[in-house]
């Protein structure tokens, strides 16, 4: 029998997936209303015929994650590109947040020895009196003594599991979590130490199993609870950990079956229903009874193609991974053997044309044709993935231009703003040669050709890129490549910013990726780990950021804001490593520092470079860091020298200061032009699709949340300086509707105390003067989970609608851009239940 589970698996940890999303399509154009009509005649009550969703169209989200460019990588593995996304179960605590039941247990020693110096009821009692963290730090600490798993006292506990769960309450009040954890921590340490542990033998899987069948037999582990779901999603992990898939085929089937988003509220059931997709349905197909019982029972696959189906509209919302992870383990199974692939491989090509490319569904398609591509590519005809990076590129990034050594693939450029990306990389390598004082491409470093993947935003650059370029996504930006292979080519991955005048076609961090790419040809032999085996971050990111800034014309606001406050002796950046920096000490004083090297001591970067050049990197560490703190009180004073305006760039660079008072947010411009010229523009983009030209505005925004506000300033010769700050804004308050009929909506009005029951609509409706040019439509407050839809002809609903915005709970907004004149409709979906929920409208 094989026995095992994930090591991996034993750290805590969450994936960020998705913040509320939006979406915005043009309005339809709608008659206006004859001219006899002298008021508003309100629309008929809507008919239940128009409520219920099929094939819900939720928008694409906008993900959460840095705005840095990362750190360059090497490629990854085609094998772990899916893999790594799935997500990892958080452990539970006895600290703050925990359940009352933990927070009740006794403080008590939790060694090795504890659990070695007990047996049978000692040892049962001792483990329900320790905390799971207790019990889950067992995966370590009982390296040193395997024998506290040997198989009597696994018997042991076993026994008591059993015992507990016949009288099940759907919560821990017994200690019931801590045996099924000491269980799953006793068949890995035996897989890993089988001689010191000693063997187990089918008494214990069937004293497990008999223990898991007395627990599935009553009806509490349904239960809809945190308490039940923090259970629960430990129990599934066993039914894996003893190799007992096979068996408990129906108890998955029936998990995934009855979710749906009532689930949401509950954090440990979404983790216990991923429990099931992450252990047992990703790693079950190394159990051969299991294999074999999937191609004899198709139940379990249909539930899978299923529940990727039914809930595509997790997508848009924090529980993206539920869906994708049912996408991966379906494909995955298509692929355990031949018997299996028969059954699998239709309802596969299910899953892949419900969702198609560049729709609010990509990413199911995604993660299942690259989990099918790797393991049942035999079938990628049938799939219509063969050759899948090929396809992806051509349907996503269709614009390209070959530019030199440089092969740009753009999803949305035109061919003037391809031409204007290649100019600008073009120009850039001579400023990088002059800086570097290169002597040519170090030798036998290839990677001579780069390619570079622009998307169109942030969205499509998180949902798409990984799966054509193998690279990571919570960022800017980053660079992949590996100059010691000649079979590797080099890729850099960007995405495009709407308010990013100073990007060459609006292309963050174009330039600064860029340079790395230049950086690992001309000065740092050797491949990534070589590359990043000394503290040489400072000179890696800070060189980016400055040719790129001086390649731009544009001044580095980050950086002369941090310059201000002297926060780091150049002796200490020179210590920057990817391990202890963050953003702040990465790019704006990794800018600073390698400008004042540059700038003051060329000579010694030069000696660096040399070294590096040569790949003797503790030769060129040693350079800089032999200077211990002799240039710190010069580059403190260069500072001072700097923020006073040594460091501006020529023309005009925007600054200014935000004050948030609720949901208003009030900007003071203080933005200033260095050589000749005067500033005599002002652009804003409050990051909600409204705008202003005035100095200094105010904005008052529909929706509380994280908003980007960004500045272009304009001088008299037309060039150009942006600057950008995120603000949190909170509620908004509007007074509420006065019109007579309660789903009347109006100008800057708020409907309070919306609710409807799962799978029901609560329907609204506004009348647009002539002259509108912007209709916001928000909810916000209350409980549960409310999609909003809009439609300009009829009554709106999941299935006739021009703009929707279905992020999971009930914060959601649209921005519907010159609407015409008459009656406009609005819905609310409820995913779940849902109540005390206001809608406002601002025109």
């Amino acid at each position: 029998m094989l026995l095992r589970t994930r090591l991996s698996m034993l750290a805590a940890g969450v994936v960020a997936c998705c913040a509320t999303a939006t979406a915005v399509l043009p309005a339809q154009a709608f008659a206006a209303p004859p001219a006899a009509i002298t008021a508003p005649t309100p629309p008929p009550t809507p008919t239940a015929s128009a409520a219920g969703p099929v094939g819900l169209t939720a928008p694409t989200p906008t993900p959460t994650g840095s705005e840095e460019p990362a750190e360059p990588a090497a490629p990854r593995s085609p094998a772990l590109i899916g893999a790594t996304r799935l997500l990892e179960e958080p452990a539970d605590a006895a600290g703050a947040g925990a359940p009352a039941q933990f927070k009740s247990l006794a403080v008590q020693s939790c060694t090795p020895a504890d659990f070695a110096s007990r047996t049978g009821a000692d040892l049962v009692a001792f483990i329900r009196s320790s905390t799971p963290d207790c019990i889950k730090s067992l995966y370590q600490s009982a390296v040193a003594d395997p024998s506290i798993f040997n198989q009597a006292r696994m018997l042991s506990v076993a026994a008591a599991f059993k015992d507990l769960a016949a009288n099940y309450s759907g919560d821990n009040t017994t200690g019931i979590a801590q045996l099924v954890k000491y269980l799953q921590a006793g068949y890995y340490i035996q897989f890993n130490y089988p001689t010191q542990a000693g063997a187990y033998t089918d008494e214990l899987a069937t004293a497990v199993t008999s223990a898991l069948d007395t627990l599935f037999a009553g009806a509490r582990w349904r239960d809809v609870t945190e308490d039940n779901g923090r259970i629960l999603k430990e129990v599934v992990w066993l039914t894996d950990s003893a190799n007992l898939q096979a068996r408990y085929i129906g108890a998955y089937k029936r998990i995934l079956d009855e979710y749906d988003n009532t689930y949401n509220q509950f954090p440990q059931m979404i983790n216990a229903v991923n429990s099931v997709l992450y252990y047992p349905l990703w790693f079950g197909y190394r159990n051969t009874d299991f294999v074999k019982a999937l191609a004899a029972d198709t139940g379990l696959v249909n539930s899978l193609a299923d529940f990727a189906i039914k809930h595509r509209d997790l997508l848009s919302g924090p529980h993206a991974v539920l869906d994708t992870n049912a996408g991966n383990d379906l494909a995955r199974l298509a692929g355990t053997s031949p018997a299996a692939e028969a059954v699998t491989k239709p309802l596969v090509k299910k899953v892949l044309d419900s969702a198609p490319l560049l729709s609010p569904f990509g990413t199911l398609y995604l993660y299942t044709a690259r989990q099918a591509e790797y393991w049942n590519n035999n079938q990628c005809s049938y799939y219509g993935i063969c050759d899948l990076r090929t396809k992806l590129t051509s349907v996503i990034l269709p614009n390209q231009l070959v530019c030199d050594n440089r092969i740009l693939q753009a999803q949305s450029l035109s061919a003037a703003e391809l031409a204007t990306v290649c100019e600008s990389l073009r120009s850039e390598d001579a400023l990088f040669h002059r800086v570097a004082k290169d002597n040519g491409p170090i030798p036998n470093q290839y990677a001579k050709t780069v390619t570079f993947g622009i998307f169109a935003n942030k969205a499509d650059y998180t949902t798409y890129s990984w799966a054509i370029f193998g690279n990571d996504t919570d960022n800017g930006g980053q660079t992949v490549m590996d100059a010691t292979d000649p079979n590797v080519r080099a890729v850099t991955v960007m995405y495009q910013k709407a308010w990013n005048v100073n990007d060459p076609a609006r292309v963050w961090n174009l330039n600064h990726e860029y340079t790395h790419y230049l950086d690992s040809v001309y000065n740092l032999k050797g491949n990534y780990t070589t590359q990043s085996s000394v503290p040489n971050k400072w000179w890696v990111e800070g060189l980016a950021e400055y040719v790129s800034y001086t390649h731009r014309g544009a001044t580095d606001t980050d950086a002369m804001a941090q310059a201000a406050k002297h926060t780091y002796k150049l002796s200490t950046l020179f210590q920057n490593t990817y391990a202890n920096s963050d953003s702040t000490r990465t790019y704006p004083w990794g800018y600073l520092s390698v400008r004042y090297m540059l700038e003051k001591h060329p000579a010694d970067v030069q000696a660096m470079l040399e070294r590096f050049r040569a790949g003797d990197y503790p030769g060129g560490y040693a350079v800089y860091n032999n200077l211990g703190t002799s240039y710190d009180a010069d580059f403190d004073a260069w500072l001072d020298a700097c923020v006073a305006g040594g460091c501006y760039a020529t023309g005009p660079t925007s600054l200014f200061d935000t004050t948030v008072n609720g949901a208003t947010v009030s900007v003071n411009e203080r933005s200033v032009q260095t050589g000749s010229g005067r500033i005599t523009g002002w652009h804003w983009n409050f990051g909600d699709g409204t705008f202003s030209d005035e100095r200094s505005p105010s904005h008052t925004y529909g929706v509380p949340g994280l908003y980007t506000v960004a500045l272009t300033t304009t001088d008299d010769t037309g060039r150009t300086g942006t600057a950008s700050t995120a603000v949190t804004t909170t509620a908004l308050s509007l007074p509420t509707c006065t019109e007579q009929r309660t789903d009347a909506m109006a100008r800057d009005c708020a409907r309070p105390g919306r609710a409807a029951t799962a799978g029901n609509t609560d329907y609204l409706y506004v009348y647009l003067p002539a002259g509108t040019t912007t209709l916001k439509v928000s909810t916000l407050g209350g409980t549960g989970t409310a999609y909003l839809y809009y439609n300009a002809d009829t009554w709106a609903s999941p299935k006739a609608y021009t703009a929707a915005s279905a992020a999971d709970g009930t914060t959601q907004s649209i921005t519907v851009t010159n609407p015409t004149a008459g009656y406009r409709y609005l819905s609310l979906y409820a995913a779940t239940d849902f109540s005390g929920v206001t809608v406002t409208t601002q025109f």
